[in-house]
């Protein structure tokens, strides 16, 4: 059994924010109140705060195919430093997951990590933007919805069967909005920034066609869809609208496209190349006010490991993405709490109870009975990005001073992270 004692308790769900205790037995949350006492390890939580463990529905891992960037284990290790007890993982890994087998390796090698690590299959075969994949022997096997996430689907019709299949199933499709047509230069946007590299970049208008286009469709066919890392503020008001007129339309923010703008590019180079790419300080406050009003149902990291060698080119010539899970969760204390865009509690819900939500898990509370899965952390604590426990450093924060520090996780009743040691510990 594990007690943890004395910690400012926020439950997303419930409403509830107090001090108490948590018990826990297995992977269990037996009992929360005050006072409680037990023969067995204490967690003294007193001035911190404890909520549920974090949920990132949209991280790469990169495995198989390209673990010299990342591995599952290392991104689990990444995602519990930052907080996290549940990752969904994307698609576009080589092979691409589009069929059963490349699901179960996955899923197979995930059990041995430390979080939990769910996975998302392709929408189409190859992620070519075609052919369908057979949506129903993917669920089976352990698929947690659909995604594309790397390319836009331009082909309107493609998208329409997809959505009419996943109906059958209510499968949540999650869309990666970026029409490559319209884009000369991907991962910076078409304005003063893109100039000054002598780049066309990517204008905002590749996002919002096929935002306008999946949000009728969504509508036409009843379909669940989710609108991955929103970066434009058309984009926000057109799902808006939708969600008005009734599509089953949810979305997501990054924490890099709340906080940081295209300037990023100019201070911080190809660290700060991500698709969609970072766009106006207009854009990044449109976000913000999605967040605050609903539109924006979730913060995702989009999580992007690349090698140093692989960064370390011209800007042109660099992949788009960046690391995300250790430092997402400051990155919003500083940017959204800490200004008084949202509150701590509001923050909490976005990255826990509205993700899991998205995909219908059961994650995303504290409650008795529930699975013991638990972020203990200081608000007010300030720290400087120093390094990660990913394999991979491609961060626009490194060296950034930040507010909000990570101290111990839980996942299913074990410590996998504890800030003293900075590793895996097994408490069981």
């Amino acid at each position: 059994m594990l007690l943890i004692k004395g910690g400012r308790i926020i439950d997303p769900l419930s409403g509830a924010d107090g001090t108490g205790d948590i018990l826990i037995d297995g992977e269990k949350i037996v009992k929360i109140g005050k006072d409680i006492s037990c023969g067995c390890k204490v967690i003294d939580a007193g001035g911190l705060a404890v909520c549920p463990g974090f949920v990132d529905i949209h991280s790469h891992f990169r495995d198989p195919g390209q673990t010299h960037k990342e591995d599952i284990y290392t991104g689990a290790a990444a995602a519990a430093a930052g907080g996290y007890t549940t990752v969904i993982c994307m698609a576009n890994t080589l092979p691409p997951v589009d069929n059963a087998d490349t699901l179960q390796y996955i899923l197979d090698r995930a059990k041995d990590a430390d979080i939990e690590v769910l996975q998302a299959a392709c929408i189409t075969q190859g992620l070519r933007g075609g052919e369908l994949t057979d949506f129903d022997a993917l669920l089976q096997a352990g698929a947690v919805g659909f995604s594309d996430d790397g390319k836009g689907i331009s082909n309107p019709q493609t998208v329409l069967e997809a959505m009419r299949e996943a109906a059958k199933s209510d499968a949540v499709l999650s869309f990666h909005e970026e029409d490559s047509r319209l884009i000369e230069d991907p991962g910076v946007n078409s304005g003063p920034a893109a100039a000054r590299l002598g780049l066309k970049g990517a204008p905002a208008a590749a996002e919002e066609i096929l935002i306008a286009r999946d949000a009728v469709l969504a509508a036409e066919t009843g379909c669940r869809i989710h609108i991955q890392h929103v970066s434009s503020a058309l984009s926000v008001d057109m799902i808006r609208q939708a969600k008005r007129m009734g599509a089953h339309i949810t979305a997501e923010a990054t924490p890099h496209h709340l906080s940081l703008t295209e300037v990023a590019v100019h201070e911080r180079g190809t660290s700060a190349k991500v698709n969609p790419p970072l766009r106006a300080e207009q854009d990044r406050l449109a976000i913000i006010a999605g967040l605050k009003d609903g539109t924006i149902d979730a913060i995702a990291t989009d999580h992007a490991p690349h090698a140093a060698a692989e960064k370390d080119v011209p800007f042109a010539q660099a992949p788009s993405g960046m690391i995300g899970l250790e430092t997402a969760f400051a990155v919003c204390m500083t940017y959204l709490v800490r200004p008084g865009h949202i509150t701590l509690n509001q923050l909490i819900y976005k990255l826990t109870a509205g993700p899991a939500g998205i995909y219908s898990l059961d994650r995303g509370y504290i409650r008795e009975g529930g699975r013991a899965d638990i972020t203990i952390f200081d608000p007010a604590e300030e720290w400087q990005v120093s390094g990660f426990r990913s394999k991979s450093a491609n961060s626009p924060y490194m060296g950034a001073q930040l507010t909000g520090k990570i101290k111990k996780t839980i996942c299913s009743g074990r410590v996998v992270y504890t800030e003293e040691r900075g590793k895996r510990i097994d408490d069981r």
